[in-house]
């Protein structure tokens, strides 16, 4: 076995390293689950994973339902009451059992509940009634009233509740159409009301306030995913961690932010850097690399032409550009600034080389950060016409469909890879230099060069794709391992506090 060097210790191995060890290494499965040998066959988690779980819709309604009846039999409480009890609190039933316990009375009140009349709605004909809100005054016209005893037509509430729910995707906070009264209207009210339509909608939007007020869920972003993550990490957490996680339907995503997959980088960190992408702070930078102040008016100046004697249009005062101070100390010497070191000029010159140089290493970064982004876009295009190779190549070799699967191994790992390194410049943008950074640029660049072998091997032509699978398989191996190294190192520092940055986030 080869001797490896310093910097192959720190950046985890050589290619040769891996590839001469990987068969006496742990197993690892595709979802990034690893298994020890036969000495200790639990699972061995990364630094960088974190614990989660995928819930279906039917999980959801399940885990409430459950909650409302544990409520409902403890505090003595009707199922509908104890759940519209639980919607105001948040579904945080240990607070709501502890206030009602203290006082049952102000908490009903507080949550706009009324456990006086009949529990039972009613929808009768009242002779001689004129509801409020249409003026009508049919002796046959039919009327609902809840506790409060508020009474309004049938067809006034219906249109009340279609408007709440279908329009402004109200569903818990939904009160009696008398303005001045706080009491809810009960579930079963809405039930009985709404068509199939609005019930449907209704129930979907207790199931998404559910999901919002627990800190431990979160919707998956994909379109079309109705599926929910159950994730302990909490905000205060984020600092330290990148929760990434990975739904069935195979959306990965951020479960602190909901953004797609930003490992290494901080949620934190990513929202400062998307900012200063987006929006005008770089616009303001070059202007303050490429224009200068007027050292009297301070009117912002753009140097138009060779000549450094300047004039300002606003105040007509007269100065150098180079060194900024005043052209009456410079004589007759136009062009060539023999003043570049005085005091008059020092600070601006120092303002202007700093944003000069904050924009240029601004540059550095963003351009490897959008290259690599677009780079994914052309991977992810790029197996798209794959899957015709595969179909060309299993036609040309013999080969069976399971056995080209490793042009779709690899492309997986190429499009995971590009979007981590993109995210690795925005992380290094914002590190203090010292020799931890050192070690992250090396880990940064053993990376990005084995996703660039990978890339030119998965570029080839369909005639060499069958002659090229074990160097493929290899290499998309050594790929997938050079991410493991960098993502785990980084989120070791992240927990362990060693990271410096530039910026408090």
């Amino acid at each position: 076995m080869s001797e490896m060097s310093d910097d192959d210790f720190l950046s985890g191995g050589s290619e040769e390293d891996f590839n001469d060890e990987s068969m006496d290494s742990d197993f690892e499965e595709e979802d990034g689950t690893q298994y020890l040998d036969d000495k200790d066959d639990r699972p061995q988690k990364k630094a960088y994973e974190v614990d989660y779980s995928v819930l279906s819709e039917e999980q959801i309604e399940k885990a409430q339902s459950d909650m409302i009846d544990e409520v409902h039999i403890i505090l003595d409480l009707t199922p509908e009451n104890a759940a519209m009890l639980l919607r105001h609190f948040k579904w945080n039933k240990e607070r709501l059992i502890e206030q009602y316990m203290d006082s049952s009375q102000r908490v009903l009140e507080y949550a706009g509940i009324d456990l006086s009349g009949s529990n039972k709605l009613e929808v009768k004909k009242v002779p001689g009634f004129m509801c409020d809100i249409c003026c009508e005054d049919d002796d046959d016209l039919e009327t609902i009233a809840l506790r409060c005893n508020h009474r309004y037509c049938t067809n006034c509430y219906q249109q009340y509740l279609f408007y709440k729910i279908r329009e402004e995707g109200e569903a818990i906070m939904i009160q009696c159409l008398n303005h001045k009264c706080k009491v809810l209207v009960d579930p079963s009210t809405i039930e009985r009301l709404c068509t199939p339509e609005i019930l449907h909608r209704y129930h979907e939007l207790l199931n998404r306030t559910y999901v919002q007020d627990k800190q431990n869920l979160r919707w998956c972003p994909a379109p079309n995913c109705e599926n929910v993550i159950d994730c302990g990490v909490t905000p205060n957490q984020l600092q330290e961690i990148v929760p990434t996680v990975m739904c069935s339907c195979g959306h990965h995503f951020c479960f602190g932010c909901g953004s797609n997959d930003h490992q290494p980088c901080p949620c934190g960190l990513v929202r400062k850097w998307l900012k200063k992408c987006e929006d005008d702070s770089e616009t303001a930078n070059w202007i303050s690399a490429n224009t200068k102040e007027c050292p009297k008016c301070q009117s912002t100046i753009e140097k138009n032409g060779g000549c450094n004697h300047m004039t300002c249009r606003k105040c007509k005062h007269e100065f150098c550009w180079v060194c900024m101070g005043p052209w009456n100390e410079h004589g007759t010497s136009w062009y060539n600034c023999n003043r570049y070191e005085e005091k008059s000029g020092v600070d601006a010159r120092d303002i202007q080389a700093k944003s000069r140089a904050s924009l240029e290493r601004y540059l550095h970064y963003y351009n490897r950060y959008a290259n690599h982004e677009q780079s994914g876009k052309l991977d992810k295009d790029l197996y798209i016409k794959t899957e015709k190779k595969m179909t060309m190549l299993q036609s040309a070799s013999g080969m069976s469909w399971i056995e080209v699967q490793y042009l779709d191994a690899a492309s997986k790992v190429l499009q995971q890879c590009r979007q981590t390194l993109k995210w690795t410049y925005a992380f290094a943008f914002y590190l203090q230099r010292n020799h931890l950074t050192t070690i992250f640029e090396d880990n940064q660049k053993d990376l990005e060069m084995a996703v660039e072998g990978l890339s030119e091997l998965f570029e080839k032509p369909t005639d060499q794709l069958a002659n090229i699978k074990v160097e493929m398989m290899d290499k998309t191996a050594y790929v997938s391992n050079r991410r493991v190294i960098l993502l785990d190192t980084t989120a070791k520092g992240l927990q362990d506090g060693t990271w410096e940055f530039t910026v408090e986030f």
